[in-house]
C-alpha cells in the first residue's frame, strides 16, 4: 500500500543466449503485457506526448493513470510507482522527511470527464495529499493524525468531488439539447478565503460561513461555464464519507447563468 523510502527492486528481462531472443516475463511480473496493459512498467515503450498536449494537461494529472490500481499484487505492486524514464517515483509520490508512517500512492479514477481528453480526472493519492498539505504550511507534529485518518480524508475528498459533479450535472441538464454529449471539467481552483456574495448574504442572516469554496470551469460543448461551490460543515461523517453540505450553482457572470438561476429558483418556490 504505502511507498517505501527505499527504491523497489526492478524486474529485469534475461536474454536467451541460445536463441538470441528475450525470455517472456513470468506471469506474476508487472512487465507481463497480458496482465498489466497500461501499467507504468510495461513491455511497450512510452510514446512522447505531443507538445500541445503536454502543455494543456494539468501537472497533477500527468501520468495519473499509472497510479490507478493495476492488477498486480504482492511484492511487485510497488513497480507501478516507478517512472519508466528513471525508475523512480514522481516527487509528489515520495515520502516526506520525518513522515511518521507509510502512505498509499494508489490513485482513484473519478467519474468526471476531463475536457479535451478521452480520460477522466484522477484523484490524488494519500501520499500526494500529505505532501500538498505540507507545502501549504501544515505541520503534522502539531496534530494527532494517523494512517487511518489519511485514508478517511481521501475518501471524504473524493466523495465531495463526486457529489459536486452530480450537482453540476443537474444544472447542465437544462442545456441537454444544446450539448447532447454532456459537459466536461476544464479546471478548478480553491478560493477558501474569497466568500461568494451568496455566502456573505447568508452569514448576514445568521447562517455560518462555508469552510471552503471552489470554482469549477466546465466545458459545455465549446462554451466555458463557471460554477461556484460553497462547502458547509454538515456534522458527523456518515458511513458514505459524507459530512459536507454543498451549495453548487452557476456563477452569475452570463445571461444564460442568470436565467438558469431564475428558473430553478422559481421551480423551487412553486414546488
Amino acid at each position: 500500500m504505502g511507498l517505501s523510502a527505499s527504491t523497489p527492486a526492478v524486474a529485469v528481462q534475461t536474454a536467451n543466449a541460445s536463441e538470441g531472443q528475450t525470455a517472456a516475463p513470468p506471469s506474476g511480473c508487472p512487465m507481463h503485457e497480458g496482465k498489466v496493459k497500461g501499467c507504468p512498467v510495461s513491455a511497450a515503450p512510452l510514446q512522447p506526448a505531443r507538445e500541445h498536449e503536454a502543455s494543456s494537461v494539468p501537472a497533477h494529472q500527468e501520468r495519473a493513470y499509472e497510479f490507478v490500481e493495476c492488477p498486480v499484487t504482492g511484492a511487485v505492486a510497488d513497480h507501478k510507482d516507478l517512472d519508466p524514464s528513471n525508475l523512480m517515483p514522481p516527487p509528489n509520490q515520495m515520502p516526506a522527511p520525518d513522515q511518521p508512517f507509510a502512505l498509499s500512492t494508489a490513485r482513484e479514477e473519478s467519474s468526471i470527464p476531463r475536457a479535451d481528453s478521452e480520460k477522466k480526472w484522477v484523484y490524488p493519492s494519500e501520499q500526494m495529499f500529505w505532501n500538498a498539505m505540507l507545502r501549504k504550511g501544515w505541520k503534522w507534529k502539531d496534530e494527532d493524525i494517523s494512517q487511518k485518518d489519511m485514508y478517511n480524508i481521501i475518501r471524504i475528498h473524493n466523495q465531495n468531488n463526486e457529489q459536486a459533479w452530480k450537482e453540476i450535472l443537474k444544472w447542465e441538464a437544462l442545456h441537454a439539447e444544446e450539448c447532447p454529449c454532456g459537459p466536461s471539467l476544464v479546471r478548478f481552483g480553491g478560493k477558501s478565503k474569497e466568500y461568494s456574495p451568496r455566502a456573505r448574504f447568508r452569514s448576514w442572516m445568521g447562517y455560518e460561513l462555508p469552510f471552503d469554496r471552489h470554482d469549477w470551469i466546465v466545458n459545455r460543448c465549446g462554451t466555458e461555464v463557471r460554477y461556484v461551490i460553497d462547502y458547509y460543515d454538515g456534522g458527523e461523517v456518515n458511513k458514505d464519507y459524507q459530512f459536507t453540505i454543498l451549495d453548487v450553482r452557476p456563477a452569475l457572470d452570463s445571461l444564460s447563468a442568470v436565467w438558469d438561476r431564475m428558473k430553478v429558483a422559481w421551480w423551487r418556490w412553486t414546488s
